[in-house]
């Protein structure tokens, strides 16, 4: 008997409308623990839009939201927050003229002293940061007191997932964590994000980058237009198919059909040319 397995997030039949215009349209989507579930799609498709929803900075204009098979709303991040959703934005939340203790435990500082005369514990700060990103693959920090704006965009990526494992976070919602990264800081992250999911956690990955989430993932969907066009698992789609796919189909295939022509314009240019030479030899003979 096959084992049942529960979401720990479900999103059914979504909407979200902005000033008569849908940015999402009867959306729905299953995330599981354990499992990299990558939302897939060009600018403009709505995925930005569905992690809003996810992250509570918007609520559905229509639709249900369930978090371990309970039937609730999100109305804002603190929400989330409580329900161990974490989203890491692009450039990973961070502020790069604060310290690293700062950064990674701002608004949850760990405290010393007692009533009204405690005060943040730098040194338990510093501690417990430099350990968390020697333990994701960053071993070059060795000072929680040095500025984010030190780090590369790959550590300050690093740095925000790791902040939120280390605050017990669920589920974690991944938007373009690879963009305007290099090839090798791109590898690392990668590895971050299938680390993560060894460890547990639901991971939401947000990405255009079809090898990137190839990598990594494990259930894929696709969005057009704030439409799900497609929903598949590892293995059910090649790569040039999800291209295919993302582009709508019709796109490619349009420029295929272009190419194509192209060519053949230029063989038939280089044929003529060639009978002219040809012709040319014949007649100086």
């Amino acid at each position: 008997m096959t084992e049942q397995r529960t979401p720990y997030i479900g999103l059914k039949n979504i909407t979200k409308v902005f000033g008569g215009n849908a940015a999402l349209k009867d959306v729905s989507v299953e995330v599981y623990p354990g499992e990299v579930f990558c939302l897939l799609g060009d600018n403009g498709a709505g995925k930005s839009t569905l992690i809003k929803v996810l992250s509570g900075f918007h609520q559905p204009t229509s639709g249900i939201i369930r978090v371990e098979d309970r039937e609730l709303e999100i109305k804002s991040p603190r929400d989330a927050a409580h329900l161990g959703i974490s989203t890491v934005h692009q450039f990973g939340g961070t502020f790069p003229l604060m310290s690293l203790e700062r950064s990674f435990f701002v608004g949850l500082e760990p405290t010393k002293g007692w009533g009204p005369f405690k005060v943040f514990d730098r040194k338990t700060a510093k501690e417990i940061v430099v350990r968390e990103m020697q333990e994701m693959g960053i071993t070059g920090v060795t000072d929680g007191g040095q500025l984010v704006g030190s780090l590369s965009g790959g550590e300050r990526q690093v740095s925000a997932i790791a902040r939120a494992v280390y605050f017990g976070a669920k589920v974690l919602v991944l938007d373009e964590p690879t963009a305007a990264l290099g090839v090798k800081e791109s590898a690392h992250v990668l590895r971050i994000i299938m680390e993560a999911r060894n460890r547990g956690l639901a991971v939401v990955l947000v990405t255009h980058n079809v090898r990137h989430a190839m990598t990594v993932g494990d259930h894929f969907a696709i969005l057009i237009r704030g439409e799900k066009t497609d929903d598949f698992h590892k293995g059910e789609r090649t790569r040039e198919e999800i291209t295919d796919l993302m582009a709508g189909g019709e796109a490619m295939a349009d420029l295929e059909r272009k190419n194509q022509r192209k060519r053949k314009a230029v063989s038939t240019r280089n044929r003529t040319w060639f009978q002219i030479f040809k012709m040319i030899l014949k007649g100086g003979s």
